[in-house]
C-alpha cells in the first residue's frame, strides 16, 4: 500500500494564497502546484494547516481541491487532503465528500483534537474512519495541538489498523518515543516527519520522507536531502539538513503559515502576502532573515 500511493520522499502542504480582494486565488495556487512537483516533491498536501483550512469556508475548501486534484491528476503525482474533525461522526462525513474527487490518494487526519479520549478511544476513533474512508488514511500526530500525546505502542496500533497507509508524526522533537516507533514501523505503514526541524534526523532515523512546509522553498534541496539519506550519503545528507534546519527555523519564527507566505510573495509567486484573522501577516524582518537563509541554502549547494 505506501509504494502503490507513494507515500515517500517530500510532500508540500500548500498554503492557500488569497487575492486583493480577499478571494481564493486558484491561478496562484495551481501555478504553486506545478513548481513544487518540477523541483522534485513527490505529491502535495491540501487543506493542511498550512493551508488555513480552518478559515475556509466549504466552497472554499472545495476550489482548492479541485485545483489540486487536477494538478495531481496531470502530473501523476500524489495528493492527500486534510480532512476530519475532533467528533467521529463529523470526521466520517468529512472523509466521505472526498469521493467526489477520484484523484486524491489520501486523508490526513488528525488525533481528535481538545477533547483527548486517550489511546483506546484514539484508536476507535481511526478504527471507524478507516472503516468508513473511501480513501486511506494518514493519522496526523501532533500533539502539542491536540493535547493528546500518544506513545510508540499507541501510533503503532493505529499504523496496524486496515486503511492506515501513513503518520504525519510532529512530536515536537525527537524523543525516546521518535526512536521507538522509528525502530518498528507496522508492515504497510509509512512514517512521515512533521515538524520541519527535525526532518533530517527522522530521515536518519527511518522516516519515509516528510509533509514540510518549509518545502515551498528549496524544494528540490529538500528532495535531496531524502534521497540522500535513503541513499546513505551521510556527509550530504548531514550538511543539507543542517543549512535546511536553518532556513525552517526562519520561515516558523512566527506562526506557520506567515513567514512562508510573506516569503513567497516577497518572491512574485503568490498576490498577497495575506492570510485569515485571527492570524496576521509576518513581519517584515522575519521575512527578510528567512530570505537570508533561503540563499543560504541555495549558494554552497
Amino acid at each position: 500500500m505506501t509504494q502503490d500511493l507513494s507515500l515517500h520522499g517530500i510532500h508540500v502542504p500548500l498554503v492557500t494564497p488569497f487575492t486583493r480582494s480577499g478571494d481564493v486565488a486558484a491561478e496562484a495556487l495551481e501555478a504553486l502546484a506545478h513548481q513544487v512537483l518540477d523541483e522534485g516533491a513527490t505529491g502535495i498536501v491540501a487543506l493542511g494547516t498550512t493551508g488555513e483550512a480552518a478559515a475556509l469556508d466549504e466552497a472554499e475548501r472545495d476550489l482548492v481541491t479541485d485545483v489540486c486534484s487536477r494538478v495531481c491528476r496531470e502530473r501523476g503525482a500524489m495528493l492527500t487532503v486534510g480532512a476530519g474533525a475532533g467528533g467521529t461522526r463529523a470526521a466520517g462525513a468529512g472523509l466521505g465528500r472526498l469521493a467526489r474527487w477520484p484523484g486524491v490518494g489520501a486523508a490526513l487526519v488528525t488525533v481528535p483534537p481538545f477533547v483527548r479520549p486517550g489511546a483506546a478511544g484514539v484508536l476507535a476513533h481511526f478504527a471507524r474512519l478507516a472503516e468508513a474512508s473511501p480513501v486511506p488514511l494518514v493519522v496526523y500526530h501532533i500533539p502539542y495541538r491536540t493535547g493528546q500525546p500518544l506513545d510508540a505502542a499507541a501510533l503503532r496500533a493505529l499504523g496496524e489498523l486496515p486503511g492506515v497507509a501513513g503518520m504525519k508524526y510532529a512530536g515536537g522533537g525527537v524523543g525516546e518515543e521518535a526512536v521507538a516507533l522509528l525502530g518498528g514501523v507496522p508492515d504497510g505503514c509509512a512514517v512521515l516527519a512533521g515538524d520541519d526541524l527535525y526532518v533530517s534526523p527522522l530521515l536518519a532515523l527511518g522516516a519515509a520522507g516528510g509533509i514540510l512546509a518549509s518545502a515551498h522553498l528549496a524544494t528540490a534541496r529538500y528532495a535531496e536531502l531524502a534521497a540522500a539519506w535513503r541513499a546513505g550519503d551521510v556527509p550530504r545528507a548531514r550538511a543539507l539538513g543542517h543549512a535546511l534546519a536553518r532556513l525552517s527555523a526562519a520561515l516558523f519564527a512566527e506562526p506557520n503559515p506567515v513567514v512562508v507566505k510573506g516569503v513567497l510573495h516577497a518572491q512574485g509567486r503568490i498576490p498577497t502576502p495575506d492570510v485569515r484573522l485571527p492570524l496576521l501577516p509576518a513581519d517584515g524582518a522575519a521575512v527578510s532573515a528567512a530570505l537570508e537563509r533561503l540563499a543560504e541554502v541555495r549558494s554552497p549547494f
